[in-house]
């Protein structure tokens, strides 16, 4: 009876799983780290590949310098590239079509080296090279942080050659000074173009890196991306630096649904990764919290510009409400026929509904008390300035750089701003107190108070399925 008792314990514990070969290996690693050219690398790490001898070798991926599990390092003698991704973009507005664009972040002043692309293509054993053509600062010096050693955010663009332009690059290494030099970068050039010419789809969500390490907001997360979906959001592509383990639960389940697609991030450079250390770095250094989210920021513009019609970068405490049209979708037509097109950006008012404003009209019957933003309908008549705190779409085949609230750069020159009338749709920001740089004047948002209850055009779907979604997790029984 002993042995009998231990051969089960030993049947239901041990994981007899066999062990991967490794070409499957190779293809698991580059599920989980798809900036990595893992296949590309596997099946041509003995091919002896090269510009010639003593120059230009296609690199290792077991040499490449890394940072930090997703970053790649280039140090040069003016100082760090941490390069992050890099994409294939020939949109029809790119000049000198088509490009690899590479995101990274560098941690010195200016950009005064010269960059070298070495592209990788299939079915060629040497690289093709290509300067880089382009170093644009994804940052405004004026917003301050500029500093020696911290690093900001960059668009470097290399020029696919005229000779290889009908081919498809399949990775791209990066050096300085000179191009034969044997790289030690190596990242994947995404394609991400649909099969078969397909069509766009309307609207993706990008949310910056979330740091929801102490912080149980598991039930406000559903009500959310269920408010998205009902209001016509395609899908949701979110990073995530740490999240609670609730907030796990539910992001595993959306992303199980095919609505969200979750991305682990970490910080370049000197900058911490220790959990608690990287939260403490977040609340304590707003300036550089704000310029390592532009990454996630561009990296999610980059894979849905083939994908996506437009994009749009929200927080969690936020939902861009239609007001003239009953979805995003209309929205957006009514939009280009009032700005009469070519607009690369539709930007949204910022007004807040406040904790404090539910809580002085009460609770809304028929709506359960947990659902944070359908319980919340008063806000402020005050909106915050034109131009200040606002949210856009942005249309993925014109915008060529990101920020959080608007287009930073565009590909015909200056962006064009539509500014959205508040009549058809604002951008309603749930919090319970103001934006720090708007505390010392936030009385008058706060004491001038109006009912909006727009959202309650989505309520019955949105309780239903908020309800559904919380039982599915079986988070109900404890609220």
């Amino acid at each position: 009876m002993h042995t009998k008792y231990i051969d089960t314990i030993q049947h239901n514990m041990i994981d007899n799983t066999a062990e991967l070969s490794e070409e499957e290996l190779a293809k698991e690693i580059q599920k989980r780290n798809p900036n990595l050219p893992v296949q590309y690398w596997f099946k041509n790490r003995y091919a002896g590949m090269k510009y010639a001898d003593h120059c230009a070798a296609f690199p290792s991926l077991l040499d490449v310098k890394y940072n930090n599990i997703y970053w790649q390092y280039l140090k040069t003698s003016q100082g760090t590239f941490y390069l992050y991704s890099a994409y294939y973009d020939n949109r029809y507005l790119v000049k000198n079509k088509p490009v690899i664009r590479i995101l990274t972040m560098y941690d010195s002043l200016d950009i005064n080296v010269t960059i070298h692309c070495q592209i990788w293509l299939n079915n060629r054993k040497t690289p093709v090279f290509s300067e880089v053509s382009q170093k644009l600062k994804i940052w405004d010096d004026r917003w301050g942080n500029n500093k020696e050693g911290v690093p900001r955010p960059y668009l470097l663009t290399c020029k696919i050659p005229s000779e290889i332009e009908n081919e498809l690059p399949e990775a791209v290494s990066l050096v300085h000074d000179a191009a034969c030099i044997y790289a030690k970068t190596l990242l994947r050039v995404i394609d991400n173009r649909p099969e078969n010419g397909g069509l766009k789809k309307g609207i993706a969500v990008c949310v910056k890196g979330l740091d929801y390490m102490h912080s149980d907001l598991s039930v406000q997360l559903v009500e959310w991306l269920e408010l998205l979906s009902v209001v016509g959001a395609d899908k949701v592509f979110m990073y995530v630096y740490e999240a609670h383990p609730n907030v796990t639960k539910v992001l595993q389940h959306y992303a199980k649904r095919g609505f969200l697609d979750v991305t682990p991030i970490t910080l370049p450079g000197g900058q911490p990764n220790l959990k608690d250390l990287r939260h403490w770095f977040h609340k304590g250094r707003i300036m550089a919290k704000r310029q390592n989210e532009l990454i996630p920021y561009n990296d999610c513009l980059y894979r849905n510009i083939h994908n996506y019609k437009f994009i749009s970068l929200l927080d969690t405490d936020e939902i861009i409400m239609p007001k003239s049209a009953t979805n995003w979708h209309e929205l957006i037509e009514q939009l280009i026929d009032k700005s009469g097109g070519s607009t690369d950006s539709y930007y949204f008012r910022n007004v807040y509904f406040m904790d404090s404003m539910r809580e002085l009209a009460g609770w809304a019957p028929g709506i359960p008390k947990y659902m944070h933003k359908t319980q919340n309908v008063y806000r402020s008549t005050v909106y915050t300035k034109q131009q200040e705190y606002i949210k856009c779409f942005h249309d993925t085949d014109r915008v060529e750089t990101v920020h959080n609230h608007f287009s930073m750069s565009c590909l015909e020159g200056g962006c064009k701003w539509y500014p959205v009338h508040t009549d058809d749709g604002h951008l309603q920001h749930y919090r319970n107190e103001c934006v720090a740089e708007l505390k010392p004047k936030c009385d008058q948002f706060r004491n001038n108070i109006t009912k909006d209850a727009s959202i309650w055009r989505f309520k019955d779907q949105l309780v239903h399925r908020t309800v559904k979604t919380l039982k599915i997790l079986g988070f109900l029984d404890d609220l």
